[in-house]
């Protein structure tokens, strides 16, 4: 079983969030159902970007390296493809 890095998107506020999981849908519908946390405060999400990674380790080290990049623009540059990881 594969393990992605997913980004979600919340037009309403314009934040990303950026996670890992065996299943990015299933986690979009967790985001979106959950009653506290930082997700819940700016429903609805919308998945904008997931990418395959081998195994979990590798999908991890992938989440922590876009989280360090800190800049919006530069996780919103990855999403529409003008830049590759």
């Amino acid at each position: 079983m594969g393990y992605w890095v997913y980004i979600l998107h919340s037009e309403t506020f314009d934040r990303y969030y950026i996670g890992q999981s065996g299943n990015p849908e299933r986690r979009l519908e967790f985001h979106n159902s959950i009653e506290r946390g930082f997700t819940a405060r700016y429903r609805p999400w919308r998945l904008v970007f997931k990418k395959e990674c081998e195994n979990r380790e590798e999908a991890i080290r992938l989440e922590n390296s876009i989280k360090a990049w800190k800049r919006k623009e530069k996780i919103r540059k990855l999403v529409i493809g003008e830049i590759k990881i």
